[in-house]
């Protein structure tokens, strides 16, 4: 339990798993042996609604803290939490679990909290008989000078059609990480462009073989790679309309990283998070684009690189030679509010505090907070700390130019890359040869999920 009973108020943890609400149909969806309650149970032992005076929240496990955050600091507030996965993993609970209130009609809870970014595309959308999931937050529920402190183009995943649906946790902007003294020591210099990253590769694989400048083993290669590089294979172009152009010159330089960095074993295939990544790369990771976890589940982790202190350095956003500089995103939460509350109002104070108040955002949160001053706040302490080798300023300038190309549909490209590429590139396929295989499957993927494709 992480929230201690209010005097006045009882306020009760509960874990999805055994206590969501869901009907007959949920409960066979779900499997048995989970301690199911009625739809519209609400306070009284359900995870939803909690009515009158009165919200329900969900959160992950890493969330907790901000609902705890909360609480201190409105101690009448009553509110009840749900432990649940956060949609983590692609387990897509949030979208099965509202699909299922939907059709009972009742049970949905008053805030969610989801680990993926692509949620409003389906949770803006009305369902037969039903309202759409979330409130707009854009018509009077959240303070528009709220709004307006969000990181310019953090909103985007969670727009929909001109409207705002949800609010952006934190961002996972892709920056370049490098080892300083391992630079200083092999006598390269940090590169400023995807041109002399590719240079700078190839020297090193002939140069230092075994030490890496980067990893294509996990489902965010796209993010970092294809997304950094313009490449329009994921532009929403509506609610229910995508463009998927893989083959683009831009898709195809981005492949010839790739590429060349297999080849010549400058970019390891291995997911970062694999015991065999860490047992063969550390001290031996030169350089590495990645999103800004990194830092911490990465670098500064002890049960992984366990870089030490002063060593980890971080550049801007590499352009390509004669452009403005882009990034990639990967990961980043968003938190929605039900437009089904009976207590919106609440509901709204609850998703405002969690994603801009210090006591949260700036104290606690372990990611780059979306609201822009409490990012400049958590940055101060990050640099504080004296675990970095540089300032923390390319992580402010990467959050600013996030490239808005790449969509938010209601599918993820991660799933698809995972399936159609990775297992390419760890045999040693070519990216650029395949380009149109992996268009297709973002095709096939959009179509199955109701998109028309341009």
């Amino acid at each position: 339990m992480f929230i201690s009973p209010h005097p006045a108020r009882r306020r009760r943890v509960l874990v999805l798993a055994t206590a969501a609400v869901v009907g007959a149909t949920a409960l066979a969806a779900c499997g048995s042996g989970e301690d199911v309650a009625a739809p519209g149970a609400g306070a009284s032992g359900a995870a939803g609604s909690a009515g009158s005076g009165g919200i329900t929240v969900w959160v992950d496990a890493s969330r907790a803290p901000a609902a705890e955050a909360f609480l201190a600091a409105n101690p009448d507030a009553d509110v009840e939490v749900v432990s649940y996965d956060g949609s983590a993993n692609g387990s897509d609970t949030f979208k099965t679990r509202m699909n299922l209130y939907d059709q009972a009609g009742e049970g949905w809870p008053d805030v969610v909290f989801s680990t993926q970014n692509n949620d409003a595309s389906w949770a803006s959308q009305a369902t037969p008989g039903n309202e759409p999931f979330a409130a707009v937050l854009d018509d009077g529920l959240v303070d528009p000078e709220v709004l307006e402190g969000f990181t310019e183009g953090s909103l985007d995943p969670c727009t929909v059609e001109g409207q705002v649906y949800c609010l952006r946790n934190d961002l996972a902007q892709v920056v370049l990480w490098y080892d300083q003294q391992l630079m200083d020591d092999l006598g390269y210099e940090v590169p400023t462009t995807w041109e002399e990253y590719v240079e700078l590769s190839g020297r090193v694989a002939a140069e230092n073989p075994g030490v890496i400048t980067g990893s294509v083993g996990d489902a965010w290669t796209p993010e970092v790679f294809m997304w950094g590089s313009r490449c329009p294979a994921n532009q929403v172009t509506g609610p229910r309309s995508i463009s998927v152009d893989a083959t683009a010159a831009e898709c195809v330089r981005a492949a010839e990283v790739i590429d060349a960095g297999v080849a010549d074993g400058s970019l390891t295939t291995l997911s970062v998070f694999a015991p065999e990544f860490v047992q063969e790369y550390s001290e031996k990771v030169l350089m590495m684009p990645g999103p800004a976890w990194f830092a911490g589940a990465i670098f500064n982790n002890p049960d992984s690189l366990a870089l030490p202190e002063g060593r980890l350095g971080v550049a801007a956003p590499l352009p390509w030679e004669g452009e403005e500089a882009v990034t990639g995103n990967v990961g980043g939460g968003t938190w929605f509010v039900s437009s089904h509350s009976e207590n919106p109002e609440l509901a709204a104070d609850f998703v405002e505090f969690v994603t801009t108040d210090d006591a949260y955002q700036v104290e606690q949160a372990p990611g780059y907070p979306a609201y822009a001053p409490a990012a400049e706040k958590w940055l101060a302490q990050q640099e504080e700390s004296g675990y970095y080798a540089t300032d923390l300023s390319a992580l402010t300038e990467a959050g600013s130019v996030i490239w808005d190309g790449w969509g938010a549909p209601a599918f993820s490209q991660e799933a698809v890359w995972a399936d159609t590429m990775t297992p390419l590139v760890t045999a040693g396929g070519s990216v650029v040869d395949n380009l149109d295989t992996w268009g297709e499957a973002i095709r096939n993927e959009a179509q199955v999920n109701g998109y028309t494709v341009e």
